[in-house]
């Protein structure tokens, strides 16, 4: 699985939640994260959760640390265990970092507040799975924390070190699979 931290600043509308989006912006082939910062503005006709469109709800963040990632199975059950699993190692990473973190099924809380959304979907080829974290939480519709209040200010090594929890873990339950008799 390869990474990417992605320096540039980039808007994420639910338009980069498709087929080969990684491949198309950054050249990258097969199972792939992708980590950058920007404004998060998701239009209902771009939303995923359907249960966010019946309550008319709104995705917005000033400015989030997005996670992209593509894995080429179009299993949707697989797809929502490895989110749940790459929200696992964010709890992880946060904890190295003192924050008071707690998850909550595919959302990180500091005490009430939502410090993440997240989504996994399947397509035709890959199941896609986005993950955002605060950065800033000024104007979002709900109770929200933010990375750079709770301290955490290098956000780029934040993410690097979050992508490496994730492949460690998915070539770890690789190596347990492979190491097993069949009985």
């Amino acid at each position: 699985m390869k990474t990417l931290y992605v320096d540039e600043r980039i808007n994420y509308t639910g338009e980069e939640l498709r087929a080969h989006w990684i491949y198309s912006r950054f050249g990258i082939l097969g199972d792939a994260v992708v980590a950058f910062k920007g404004e998060v503005n998701v239009p209902r006709d771009k939303m995923i959760d359907i249960s966010e469109v019946k309550e008319n709800s709104y995705i917005y963040s000033p400015l989030m640390l997005n996670f992209i990632i593509e894995h080429f199975c179009n299993d949707l059950d697989l797809g929502i265990y490895r989110q749940r699993l790459f929200m696992v190692c964010i709890l992880e990473e946060l904890l190295q970092h003192s924050v008071p973190a707690t998850r909550r099924g595919d959302n990180i809380y500091i005490h009430k507040n939502k410090l993440s959304v997240s989504i996994a979907t399947a397509t035709t080829v890959s199941t896609l799975i986005h993950v955002g974290l605060n950065i800033e939480s000024a104007g979002t519709p709900v109770d929200t924390s933010g990375l750079t209040e709770l301290g955490i200010q290098d956000i780029s090594s934040l993410a690097e070190n979050i992508m490496l929890r994730y492949i460690r873990e998915l070539e770890q339950i690789n190596d347990a699979r492979c190491k097993v008799r069949a009985v």
